[in-house]
């Protein structure tokens, strides 16, 4: 389970620090891909096999399954840590989000999201209100 809010910094061959209490579940490889919202989402590489394996059984008759599956892997980029716990965004992944140098890695349960730190304000902002003011279960029978 990942958790938390980091700010670290790309660096100029597009590498980023991942915080330390991520490294372990990390260290068997991981894939980055396109997420929603303009961010990157980081799976660790087990997770990406389990989403890859619950959309081969979607049907590929729904458009949206195929639209969808198509951008999510075409987009997918294996990655390994390096020595220093970085990873390398590919050029494509950091002009998707934006990326420049003030970035945010923050923890999204199953999955790691990379955000420029200038867009996650500004999303911040607009949710943090409608999360506090959320008079229905989103979630119902969890919270």
């Amino acid at each position: 389970m990942f958790l938390g809010t980091h700010t670290p910094r790309l660096d100029e061959k597009g590498r980023l620090i991942l915080p330390a209490k991520y490294r372990e579940e990390l260290s068997a490889g991981l894939v980055l891909t396109k997420g929603q919202e303009r961010c990157l989402y980081v799976f660790p590489a087990s997770e990406f096999g389990r989403i890859t394996e619950a959309l081969r059984t979607a049907p590929v008759t729904a458009k949206a399954v195929r639209d969808y599956s198509r951008v999510f892997f075409a987009s997918a980029s294996d990655e390994e840590l390096d020595r220093q716990g970085r990873i390398t965004i590919p050029l494509s992944l950091r002009e998707y989000a934006g990326l420049e140098r003030d970035c945010v890695v923050i923890g999204a349960n199953t999955r790691l999201e990379i955000w420029d730190g200038a867009a996650w304000d500004t999303y911040l902002a607009q949710q943090e209100d409608a999360f506090s003011d959320a008079s229905e279960e989103v979630l119902p029978g969890v919270l």
